[in-house]
Formats: structure tokens, C-alpha cells, sequence
């Protein structure tokens, strides 16, 4: 019996079991039917109470419109008052208007009453006359009108026609806008280039400053160095020598020296190259070959810090285009434009102005007397002959207005400069003058047999003195005199 007793225990409490289980099922389905059916409810409270936000919403934007609405019909409200009024006074302005009018009206009608009545007793020929002298005079006064009119019409289209013919040459030749400074930076190859530029104690670079009179400027990494000196010409030559030498690698006294030799007997070759250049640029064609060269003597001349074959070549190109614009001679005027100012090769050493000397050298040589002509009469030294000498005159002047073309300032202290060396060249026994330094330092160059040591001292304190006396500057300027002599001899066998 007990084993059936605990059987049935056990199933009993299995039954059991399962009844709870089932009863725990069924409760939390009811509880997630009832979170569900909750979320659903506070779903739709809380869309309700957007909705009901919404148009709330809506609801103050409505106001608002129509409170805009009332605003707007107030002020056309007044607006239309504020018109209502102008009319009132524009009709009683219209009445006054009216009725002056009418009192002129009337006297006009007396007038012409009293003028009828004279003409009825004035003979028919004095009338006549009388009526053609007056119609004559507003024919006149007519014409006078519409002449002064059309004077100012066609003053007006030619203006406006200039400018176009002017913006457009200009804007065919925009060039750069910068001038010649006062240094010139020189690229190395490497940094140990730096070292034998400067030789053993600064003596090659003595050597170089020495002979050249530029300023060779060694900065620390900086992978080139720099050229500095009023003097473009001086420049130019230091430049070349400086850059055989950083090209032969092996730079000593003598080579610096021979190198520098070599940079002055070469400029010659430069100056032809350069003219070509130039040539080819403005596109001009059939120059001698002396013309040429002069030419290439101008590309280190400057104006006002414009260098002058460059401004050639520029005016060149702006002449041809305007001479394009109002049907005159293009080649004609692109080859006036490009040597009008070749007389400037010759003003430092020659008498007269650039336009008449460049004229005489361009007949020398067998120039067009056209071409001639314009050169000479650029600066109105003698009568314009042709329209291409004006627009050769017009086109000087555009290159030398373009903006940044010239800085007067560099042109002022290369004017120093030049006017230091050339005062301190004039003493006793000086062979050389070089400003340096910007402007800081005087170097000497005295004749051995004609100063001593001790005239050297002497003079380095006669030229100070000089200078602090007829010069206005900043702060000093050193003078160093330098006496060196030399002595050259040939050794051989008989």
C-alpha cells in the first residue's frame, strides 16, 4: 500500500505542480496583455497630445497672421489717408496753377489783340520783313541747339571710344608689376659652397667685394646668397663672375679675379643677346646690328626703377595694339614705340635729350625718316608729323602710368648713391669710389705711386669730412681707403 500511497503523492503534487505553472503562465500573459494594452493607451494619449500641441500651435501662428493682417490693413489704412491728403493739396495746388493760367492766358490774348492791331496798320513788305527776320533767327538759334548737340554726342562717343581702345591695349599687355631692387639672390648647390665663397678668413669674399664693389651678402640656412648694390651694371657683372666661379667649384684670389675679367669682356655679348631678346619680344624685325646692340646696353638702365628695354618692349606691344584700334600703321608704330627711347644709351656721356640724340643715331644709321620722327617728337621737342607719333606718345605714357612699373624712391637713392661716388671720386689720387652697404660704407681705391700709408689716413679723414659736411643722412658712413700696389714681371730664357 505504500508505494501506492507515495505514487499517488507524487502525482498529486506533479498535478500540482502543473496547475501553479500553468496558472503563473496565464497570470504574465495577462500582464503583458495589460502592458501592451497600456503602451497602446499611453501611445494614443501621447499622439493626442501632440495632436492637440499641433494645433495649439496652428491655433497662436493664426493669431499671429492676423494680428500681421490688422497691422498691414492699419498702415494701408493710413497710407491711403496719407494719399488722400497729397491729392487734397495737389488739387488745391492745381486750382492756384489754374488759375494763374488763366490770368496769363488772358494777358497773352490782350497782347496778341494790341500785336494785331499794329500789324493792321504796318505796311505788307515791313511785315514780311519783319516775319522773315524772325523765322532767320530761330532757324539760327535752332541749328546753334541741335550743332551744340551733336558736338557733345560725338565728344562723348569719341571719349568712350578711347577708353576702349586704351583698356583694350592694356589689357593685351598686362606685365608685372614689380621694379629692379638693389640685390640679386645667387642659388648654391650645397652648403659647403658657402664656406669656400667666403675663403679662408673672409679672404675671398674681400677679394670679390673688393673687385666688383657689390656687397656679397652670406646668410645662415640659406641655400644661396645674395648680391646687393645700387649699381644694377655692377650687379649684373658680379652676378655672372660670381656664378662661374660656384660653377668651376675652386674659388680663390686669382680666379675671383679672372672670373670678374671674364664677366667684363662678355658683357659686350650679353648686351647683343639681350637686344635680341627684345626684338623677338616686341616683334620687330630688319634692326642693324648697331642698333641692336645699343639696345642690349639698356636692359640694366633704369627709370625710376623701370628697367628701359623692358618699358621699349612694353611700349612696342601697346602701341601696335592701339595703332591696330584706329586703323594706323601697325609696324610702323610698334618700331617707333620700341626705339623712341634708344637715345637713352647715350645721355650719360653725350649732350642733349634722349629723344633728339636717339633720333640722330636712328638717321645715322638709316632708320625710316617716319620712325624717326616719332622718336624725336615723343616728348614734343619737335612737331608731331604722323598719328603713329601720337599713339607712340600715348603708349610711353601708358607703360610708364601702369601700376607698380615705377617706384620714384629706388630712382632717388640710386640719384645718391651715384652723386656720393662721383663727389669722392674727384679727390687727389682716387681711382675708384664705391658706395657699399646700402649706402653705409665708402670704399677707396687710391693710386699707389700717387698716395702713400700715411696719405691713405689722411684722406680716408678728408673724405669723411666731406662727406658729413655736403651730405644729409642716418646715422654714418665708414670710409675705408684702400692703397694696394702691384708688381708684375715676366720670367723667360734667352
Amino acid at each position: 500500500m505504500e508505494p501506492i500511497i507515495i505514487v499517488m503523492l507524487l502525482g498529486a503534487s506533479l498535478v500540482a505542480l502543473l496547475l501553479v505553472m500553468f496558472a503563473r503562465r496565464e497570470a504574465a500573459a495577462e500582464r503583458e496583455s495589460a502592458h501592451r494594452e497600456a503602451e497602446s493607451l499611453r501611445g494614443e494619449a501621447r499622439a493626442a497630445i501632440a495632436e492637440a500641441t499641433r494645433r495649439e500651435q496652428q491655433v497662436i501662428e493664426r493669431e499671429k497672421e492676423i494680428a500681421a493682417d490688422q497691422r498691414n490693413a492699419q498702415a494701408y489704412a493710413r497710407g491711403l489717408d496719407e494719399r488722400v491728403e497729397v491729392i487734397a493739396r495737389d488739387e488745391k495746388r492745381l486750382g492756384r496753377e489754374r488759375a494763374a493760367l488763366d490770368v496769363e492766358r488772358r494777358k497773352l490774348r490782350d497782347e496778341h489783340a494790341q500785336e494785331m492791331a499794329q500789324l493792321s496798320e504796318t505796311e505788307p513788305d515791313a511785315l514780311r520783313e519783319e516775319l522773315r527776320a524772325q523765322l532767320l533767327e530761330q532757324a539760327r538759334e535752332a541749328s546753334q541747339t541741335e550743332l551744340r548737340r551733336l558736338e557733345r554726342k560725338a565728344e562723348a562717343e569719341a571719349a568712350a571710344r578711347a577708353r576702349q581702345i586704351l583698356v583694350e591695349a592694356m589689357q593685351r599687355q598686362t606685365g608685372e608689376t614689380t621694379t629692379h631692387a638693389t640685390t640679386t639672390r645667387v642659388a648654391l648647390p650645397h652648403e659647403e659652397m658657402k664656406g669656400r665663397i667666403i675663403g679662408r678668413e673672409g679672404r675671398n669674399i674681400r677679394a670679390f667685394e673688393s673687385l666688383t664693389g657689390v656687397n656679397l651678402i652670406v646668410e645662415e640656412n640659406v641655400d644661396a646668397v645674395q648680391l646687393s648694390s645700387f649699381d644694377v651694371q655692377r650687379r649684373e657683372i658680379a652676378e655672372v663672375a660670381l656664378r662661374a666661379l660656384i660653377e668651376d667649384g675652386r674659388i680663390q684670389p686669382q680666379r675671383i679675379e679672372a672670373a670678374y675679367t671674364r664677366a667684363l669682356v662678355g658683357a659686350d655679348q650679353r648686351h647683343r643677346q639681350a637686344g635680341l631678346d627684345a626684338l623677338d619680344e616686341a616683334g620687330v624685325k630688319g634692326l642693324p646690328m648697331p642698333i641692336v646692340d645699343t639696345l642690349g646696353r639698356l636692359r640694366l638702365r633704369t627709370s625710376f626703377g623701370q628697367t628701359i628695354l623692358g618699358h621699349l618692349v612694353e611700349t612696342a606691344r601697346l602701341a601696335a595694339a592701339i595703332a591696330e584700334q584706329v586703323g594706323a600703321d601697325v609696324e610702323l608704330a610698334r618700331r617707333a614705340a620700341f626705339l623712341h627711347d634708344i637715345g637713352k644709351a647715350f645721355t650719360p656721356d653725350q649732350k642733349g635729350t634722349h629723344a633728339l640724340l636717339g633720333a640722330d643715331f636712328l638717321a645715322e644709321h638709316g632708320e625710316d625718316p617716319l620712325v624717326v620722327s616719332a622718336v624725336a617728337a615723343h616728348h614734343d621737342e619737335v612737331p608731331q608729323l604722323t598719328l603713329e607719333g601720337v599713339i607712340v606718345q600715348i603708349a610711353d605714357a601708358l607703360s610708364a602710368a601702369r601700376p607698380g612699373a615705377r617706384r620714384e624712391d629706388l630712382d632717388a637713392y640710386v640719384q645718391r648713391m651715384e652723386s656720393l661716388e662721383e663727389k669722392v671720386g674727384r679727390h687727389a689720387g682716387v681711382a675708384k669710389a664705391i658706395a657699399m652697404s646700402a649706402g653705409r660704407e665708402m670704399r677707396v681705391v687710391v693710386e699707389p705711386d700717387e698716395v702713400d700709408d700715411e696719405g691713405a689716413r689722411a684722406l680716408a679723414r678728408t673724405i669723411a669730412e666731406h662727406i658729413s659736411k655736403d651730405f644729409t643722412f642716418p646715422g654714418e658712413i665708414k670710409v675705408t681707403v684702400i692703397r694696394e700696389l702691384r708688381a708684375d714681371a715676366v720670367a723667360g730664357q734667352a
